[in-house]
């Protein structure tokens, strides 16, 4: 038998498929090795905090980084984020999206039904009788002062803006009702304009993170749009508010399923117990209906139910 027609054992004959298999193993092994480092990493900063032991000082530069990763990490966890407020236009985003101060979007989700088919259009909406209003929106909350708020951008979108509803920041944040945060809402998914929609879940999280210190809304999102490139910041804050929502609860973050626990420096504010933290899940996380009654084609959970149903 010649040598180049034997085998040994254990070994492939085939050394192109044993070298991707070598290379695949490493891989593999590398992979693991990294996750056990974060882990590690993790665990020895929580120790430190609970021993009252200050971590290493981060640099800008490292914070950046991790910044950048958890944001990467977190479109892997979240693929199919998405504004959790349904809508069909860009009238019917900017009205739920007023709608949604102080409540939950779900609560909306269930309100803009009857609204918009009562004014389906800001003709319709500005000449509406305002107690009829009030009581359609009155589960949301405030309804008084957003009935107002809806009568007055309903009245400017008709007189101003032809009955559309612009496309520009400065236009948006001179309607009634309409800040920043709201704005940044309609461009970025009734338009395509970038934007970073600083709501409490996104404050509260990007403060744990370490990204920033800041409370004031603006100036948060002054800080994170220096952090992240311009193309990212919509679909960022889809992904940081999804979290907050499913996972880093404010009052019991559920550390201990939190699939980016490596890369908090507040990991261990919250449940750290694997078994104890995934009772804490919310949403299609935990098993359970989202907040859309129509949602994405490719959300995993389940639809929200109408407003007395169930």
């Amino acid at each position: 038998m010649s040598p180049s027609s034997s085998s040994t054992p254990g070994k492939s004959s085939n050394p192109d498929k044993a070298g991707e298999t070598g290379k695949a193993t490493k891989a593999a092994k590398a992979t693991r090795t990294a996750k056990a480092t974060r882990t590690a990493k993790a665990t020895r900063t929580a120790k430190a905090s609970s021993a009252g032991k200050a971590p290493k000082a981060e640099s800008h530069l490292a914070m950046v980084r991790r910044a950048r990763r958890i944001n990467r990490e977190l479109a892997e966890v979240y693929p199919y984020a998405h504004p959790e407020l349904d809508f069909r236009n860009p009238f019917e985003l900017l009205v739920a999206t007023v709608l949604s101060a102080q409540t939950t979007d779900l609560r909306v989700n269930q309100t803009t039904p009857a609204l918009f088919a009562a004014y389906p259009t800001p003709e319709d909406m500005a000449a509406a009788v305002p107690e009829e209003m009030e009581e359609i929106i009155r589960p949301t909350g405030f309804f008084r002062a957003k009935t107002k708020s809806l009568l007055g951008l309903s009245a400017a979108l008709r007189d101003d803006f032809g009955g559309e509803v612009p496309g520009r920041l400065e236009d948006l944040v001179k309607l009634p009702g309409v800040g920043r945060k709201t704005a940044n809402v309609v461009l970025g998914n009734a338009f395509g304009v970038p934007g970073i929609t600083v709501d409490t879940h996104f404050g509260r999280l990007v403060r744990r993170w370490k990204w920033t210190d800041e409370e004031d809304p603006v100036k948060v999102e002054a800080v994170v749009a220096g952090i992240f490139p311009k193309s990212e910041w919509t679909m960022l804050s889809h992904r940081v508010v999804f979290h907050g929502r499913r996972i880093c609860h404010a009052r019991k973050p559920a550390c201990g399923a939190c699939p980016i626990a490596p890369l908090c420096p507040s990991y261990g504010e919250g449940e750290t117990d694997p078994e104890k933290a995934r009772k804490l899940l919310k949403y299609e996380m935990g098993g359970y209906p989202g907040q859309r009654l129509s949602p994405p084609a490719d959300y995993p959970g389940k639809p929200a139910p109408a407003l007395g149903a169930g």
